[in-house]
């Protein structure tokens, strides 16, 4: 029986409620249903208002289903960029959406930071010919992040007409989007919501929406069945437009029931209060230092640290106690690691994985 606790930032821990919603599902057989049947649809709809709930989401938001954050790039340029896209880079991932905007042909364009850095929003200029903002509220391979406040500032900054699209795939819901001043954001369920991997979610406004129309009446290609017209007909009626993963979805939408009942607000407080914790051990300790300098552009949910230990020695030792942390990503593989901070783990595992730290290194 494997009874670690995983501090990675994706796949995570599960939130603790997951295993009784499994053996639920099980019992009800939700793997076989048929995506077309009424019950899918009651699961989509719960799982929808949970979402709205949580995130206080408006009622111009729609709540989209995919497989995962990385093919939410490829739709979002397909069905949202004409020619330009402009990309806030500072890691891996945000790096990885302007890459993925070239390889589908469009002129992207790029403001770059080092990594592990936050972006100076002030001195950042967006291009009056960019169709898609592409900002990254929570880089996961850094631990750098954007706060709520330098995001609303992109609309003002933004063309008229550019769609701001923020990535939150390790923060969500933690940040607190005032979701009038962006157009769309997106996550996977496997970090903040602590479920297996396998389900993007997909938030877009009615902007995102027409921009979409607009180029198919154009005569261009907005790819094949995601489109975003596609995918609002079926979302419409609670569906999707292939077979989605039913059983995720259904998982989703009890665990939105468990996090409504704690709270948004405890949940916020909560995660602020071990993110403290853990900053303030890492800024006390003579192996580990935190990453990101700047403490306002330090994550609350993926906490990277600078080891002078290789990060596989640190799993080693606490392999000992059913613990793992996430190694450094790309080439900081054995130089850093990587914290979840998720609302799956609790003060109490924090508390341990921090003492069990301090055993070994001080």
């Amino acid at each position: 029986m494997n009874n670690n606790i995983y501090f990675t930032p994706g796949p995570s821990e599960l939130y603790p409620t997951v295993p009784q919603h499994l053996q639920e599902a099980l019992a009800q057989k939700i793997g076989s249903i048929s995506h077309r049947s009424k019950q899918f649809q009651e699961i989509y709809a719960s799982a929808e208002a949970g979402l709205r709930q949580l995130l206080q989401l408006p009622d111009e938001y729609e709540v989209l289903f995919l497989s995962s954050a990385t093919e939410i790039w490829e739709r979002a340029v397909q069905n949202n960029v004409r020619r330009e896209s402009f990309h806030l880079v500072n890691g891996s991932f945000s790096k990885r959406f302007y890459e993925t905007a070239q390889e589908l042909g469009r002129e992207a364009q790029q403001h770059t930071v080092p990594f592990g850095q936050g972006f100076d929003t002030a001195s950042i200029k967006v291009p009056a010919s960019a169709e898609l903002v592409a900002l990254i509220q929570n880089e996961t391979s850094s631990g750098a992040c954007m706060p709520v406040e330098e995001i609303n500032q992109f609309r003002a900054k933004s063309p008229a007409e550019a769609l701001i699209y923020v990535d939150a795939v390790s923060s969500l819901p933690y940040p607190a989007f005032d979701y009038a001043k962006v157009d769309s954001v997106y996550f996977s369920v496997q970090k903040c919501f602590g479920l297996p991997a396998g389900l993007g979610v997909w938030l877009v406004n009615d902007r995102c929406m027409a921009k979409a129309r607009e180029l198919q009446e154009l005569g261009l290609s907005t790819g094949s069945y995601h489109t975003l017209p596609s995918l609002l007909e079926k979302a419409l009626s609670h569906q999707t437009v292939e077979t989605p993963n039913v059983l995720n979805i259904y998982l989703l939408s009890k665990v939105l029931e468990d996090m409504n009942s704690k709270g948004i607000e405890a949940i916020r407080k909560e995660t602020e209060a071990k993110a403290a914790k853990i900053y303030t051990y890492l800024e006390s300790s003579s192996v580990f230092s935190p990453a990101v300098e700047n403490p306002q552009h330090r994550s609350n949910t993926t906490i990277v640290a600078n080891s002078t230990v290789p990060a596989s020695e640190v799993n080693k030792h606490l392999a000992a106690f059913n613990m793992q942390v996430g190694s450094g990503y790309g080439k900081y593989k054995e130089s850093q690691i990587r914290i979840a901070n998720f609302p799956a783990h609790s003060p109490e595992q924090v508390d341990r994985l921090l003492e069990k730290l301090q055993d070994q290194f001080r």
